[in-house]
């Protein structure tokens, strides 16, 4: 009896993954009279707890290459869109990070700017004019570029009403913690339109999927932050690629073997354009502190 209740549980689980729904469930079912009318409508206005969020959430982790699927074939009502739930997931991941990491970390490439310098001091004797205005150069780019792309954390570098309304954009943009992923967004959204170009699901699918797997990279990223008390964020490679494999062939209906493919394929392609975006940056840089110094 059980055993036959066991197998009727995982089945109505494998009804429920492709579908969204239980067929046999009447829709729409009244709770009993008395009970969630003290709360009813009272978080409809609130993103991270309203019926959308709390649906979208629950079927990113039980069923996402289905949920993306159905969003994808038009049904767009019962959960966030793309860019509507990335904001909010990564906003509410932004904020759990503020609480739990109050300290901020050095930044980057301050730090690589300064490490930097040491060595040209270092090296100062054996540099030519030209090499060691050119590393000068550079340095001075690299922290004024990123200085301009954090204004709002350093409010002592503005000095023109210009720089002052691209702060307050900054810090409204960072705030709804949109900056957090946005590169990563169009990285994987183009490594995808690539590994699955034969598939032919066109530029707003791939655009909603990356999204939708962003978020669920965000969910993983808040149980990190959770579980290690705030002393980390990251997650590894090996559950992204899982976690993409489990999507693609939720997504496409195709084999494990074939979705493991297309997994790495997206993985190999996002790498690939990750490198190409740091050595267009680098190549940029480097001509900017040249013609400088010429």
């Amino acid at each position: 009896m059980k055993k036959h209740s066991l197998k009727a549980r995982v089945r109505a689980i494998s009804i429920w993954q492709k579908l969204g729904f239980l067929p046999w469930k009447k829709a729409g079912k009244s709770a009993p009279k008395g009970q969630g009318a003290f709360y009813k409508g009272a978080f409809d206005s609130i993103p991270f707890l309203n019926d959308d969020a709390k649906r979208t959430f629950s079927h990113l982790l039980l069923r996402p290459g289905y949920m993306i699927r159905d969003y994808i074939r038009g049904d767009y009502e019962r959960y966030l869109a793309p860019l509507t739930a990335l904001i909010i997931f990564y906003a509410f991941f932004a904020l759990v990070s503020a609480l739990l990491q109050p300290v901020q970390q050095q930044d980057s490439i301050g730090g690589f700017v300064e490490k930097y310098n040491e060595i040209r001091l270092e090296m100062g004797d054996e540099l030519s004019p030209e090499r060691d205005a050119i590393i000068k150069n550079i340095s001075f780019v690299l922290m004024r570029g990123y200085t301009y792309l954090t204004l709002d954390k350093h409010p002592e570098a503005v000095k023109t009403r210009g720089e002052s309304a691209l702060a307050a954009l900054e810090g409204t943009l960072r705030s709804q913690g949109i900056p957090l992923f946005i590169g990563q967004f169009f990285l994987l959204w183009l490594a995808m339109s690539i590994a699955l170009r034969k598939y032919k699901l066109g530029m707003a699918a791939t655009a909603a999927a990356s999204a939708y797997i962003l978020c669920q990279f965000s969910f993983f990223m808040l149980f990190a932050l959770l579980f290690t008390l705030g002393e980390s964020t990251s997650i590894s490679l090996l559950l992204m690629l899982v976690l993409i494999t489990v999507d693609l062939y939720q997504l496409l209906g195709v084999t494990w073997k074939r979705s493991l493919r297309l997994a790495v394929r997206t993985g190999i392609w996002y790498g690939i354009l990750y490198l190409m975006v740091l050595l267009l940056v680098g190549v940029t840089v480097f001509l900017i502190a040249w013609f400088r110094v010429h």
